[in-house]
C-alpha cells in the first residue's frame, strides 16, 4: 500500500535532509519539494561524488523516480536550467523524470535587486538573506502581481505581466531604493529564452500527484530550511518567507491534508544556524570553530560557515509539536564522536524563570541562557555503525535521551555523508 511521508527540517535547517530524502526516495514512486526557493542547499554524497542541489528534490539521484517542484516553490530559471544541465553532466537526469508545477511562482531580475537592497538599508537590523530574491518574489505573490512558470507558455500574457510590474518595480528602485531599474525588452527576450528549455517540463503537478494518490503510489514530500524557519512558527523576523512546517506540504503541493500518513523531523546530533538571529546553545568561539570544522559547516548555497551549539531539546520539542512529528531522524552524530563531554540544552533561564517551552518571541529568546545536561561522551567511531545496537553505550544513552526530552522516537540515524551511513530503526514507507 503506498505511504505518503513529509520530510521536514526540525531546526534552522542544514539539517541533512537531502542525505535522508535521497535515501528514502528508494521506497517512494514520486518526491515533491513544496516551498522555498534557491536560498536552499541539499548535499548529497553518491560514491565518490557529491552533489549539490537547490530547486530539484535530491531523489532526481534514483532513476525512474519522478520528481516535482511544487507551487508552493519560487523558482529563479536561470538557475533551474544550471542544475538541470549538470544533473545531465554527471549522468543523474532524465527528462520525463521532473516536473515543474504551472502554479509556482518565478523569480525575477527585480527580485534580486530589491532584496540586494532591502537587505543593505537594513544595516544592523539586517536579516542575513541570501540575497536570491526569495523574499520579494513571495510578496509579490502575495500581493497578486506574481508571474508564473505556466506564464512563461504565453508569450502575450507574459510580457504583458511584465511591463505592468516593472512600471512599479522600476519606480520603487529607482526613489526608495537608488538602484538603476530594468528594461522590459531584456528580461523578456532573457525569460523567453528560459521558456524555451524549461516549457517540457511545466504541468498541472497537483492533478499529477493526486492521481497518483489514487493509483495508491508512495509519495514523499521534501521541505526546505528548518521548523524554526518558518515565516509564521520561527524566530520571526529572523526567519525565510514561506512556510517551512509539515502543513505547507499539502498547500505547497496542490493536496488536501488527509493525503498525508506521517511526518519525520530531520535535526543534527547538534545545532547549527545560518544568518542572524536568536541561538540559545550557540558556542564559544573556539569550540563553535572546531565543532564547525569537524562538521564542514558551511552553507551549500552561500558557503557562510555555519552558526554551531549543542542539541536543543526546547526547540526540538516545539518542532515536533508543530509539524505532528511521527518520528525524528538524528544526523551527523559522528561528529561527535571524539568529544569527552556531550550536552544538551533541556530548558532555558529567562529572567529568573525556567521556560521548558520554545518563545516565538526573538527578544525573549535573545534573552534566553540554555540550560544545560551533561552527558558522557562516547569517544568512539561510530561511522561503520549499520544497527543501532552496533553503537557505543553512552551514543545509545545520548540517543534515548533526546527520545525522552523531545518525546518522538528516533527513527533513523545518520553516521556519515554517504548512502551507505545510516541506521534506519523504523522506515516511515514500511
Amino acid at each position: 500500500m503506498g505511504k505518503r511521508v513529509v520530510v521536514v527540517g526540525a531546526q534552522w535547517g542544514d539539517e541533512g535532509k537531502g542525505k535522508i530524502v535521497d535515501i528514502l526516495t528508494e521506497f517512494a514512486d514520486i518526491v515533491v519539494r513544496f516551498q522555498g526557493g534557491n536560498n536552499a542547499g541539499h548535499t548529497v554524497t553518491v560514491g565518490d561524488r557529491q552533489v549539490i542541489l537547490h530547486l530539484i528534490p535530491s531523489g532526481i539521484l534514483h532513476p525512474e523516480k519522478t520528481c516535482i517542484i511544487g507551487n508552493g516553490v519560487v523558482v529563479d530559471p536561470s538557475v533551474l536550467i544550471e542544475e538541470i544541465e549538470t544533473l545531465k553532466e554527471k549522468g543523474f537526469f532524465r527528462d520525463n523524470t521532473l516536473l515543474v508545477s504551472k502554479e509556482a511562482h518565478l523569480i525575477m531580475p527585480y527580485h534580486k535587486k530589491i532584496d540586494l537592497a532591502k537587505e543593505r538599508l537594513r544595516g544592523k537590523n539586517r536579516i542575513g538573506t541570501t540575497g536570491r530574491g526569495i523574499g520579494p518574489a513571495y510578496e509579490d505573490k502575495v500581493s497578486r502581481c506574481g508571474i508564473r512558470c505556466g506564464d512563461l507558455l504565453n508569450e502575450e500574457v507574459f510580457r504583458e505581466k511584465l511591463k505592468t510590474n516593472l512600471l512599479e518595480k522600476n519606480h520603487y528602485m529607482t526613489t526608495i531604493l537608488h538602484e538603476e531599474g530594468f528594461e522590459l525588452h531584456q528580461i523578456y527576450h532573457q525569460y523567453m529564452g528560459f521558456a524555451e528549455k524549461i516549457a517540457p517540463y511545466i504541468a498541472d503537478t497537483s492533478l499529477y500527484i493526486a492521481e497518483a494518490i489514487d493509483a495508491d503510489k508512495s509519495v514523499l514530500f521534501e521541505g526546505a530550511q528548518g521548523t524554526l524557519l518558518d515565516v509564521d512558527h520561527g524566530t520571526y523576523p529572523y526567519v525565510t518567507s514561506s512556510n517551512t512546517v509539515a502543513g505547507e506540504a499539502a498547500t505547497g503541493s496542490g493536496i488536501g491534508p488527509t493525503c498525508i500518513d506521517s511526518v519525520v523531523g530531520v535535526a543534527k546530533a547538534y545545532t547549527t544556524r545560518v544568518g542572524e538571529g536568536p541561538f540559545p546553545t550557540e558556542l564559544s568561539a573556539e569550540e563553535e570553530a572546531s565543532l564547525r570544522e569537524r562538521g564542514g559547516e558551511y552553507g551549500a548555497t552561500t558557503g557562510r560557515p555555519r552558526r554551531c551549539g549543542w542539541f536543543d531539546a526546547v526547540a526540538a520539542r516545539y518542532a515536533v509539536k508543530i509539524n505532528g512529528m511521527n518520528g525524528l531522524i538524528l544526523t551527523k552524530l559522528d561528529v561527535l564522536d571524539n568529544l569527552g563531554e556531550i550536552k544538551i540544552c533541556t530548558a532555558y533561564r529567562y529572567k529568573g524563570e525556567i521556560l521548558e517551552t520554545f518563545p516565538q518571541d526573538s527578544n525573549i529568546l535573545h534573552q534566553c541562557e540554555p540550560v544545560y545536561e551533561t552527558l558522557e561522551g562516547w569517544l568512539e567511531d561510530t561511522s561503520s555503525a549499520k544497527r543501532f545496537e552496533e553503537l557505543p553505550a553512552n551514543a545509545q544513552r545520548y540517543i534515548r535521551r533526546i527520545e525522552e526530552l523531545c518525546g518522538v522516537e528516533v527513527v533513523m540515524i545518520s553516521v556519515g555523508a554517504e548512502r551507505k551511513q545510516a541506521i534506519t530503526v523504523k522506515n516511515p514507507f514500511l
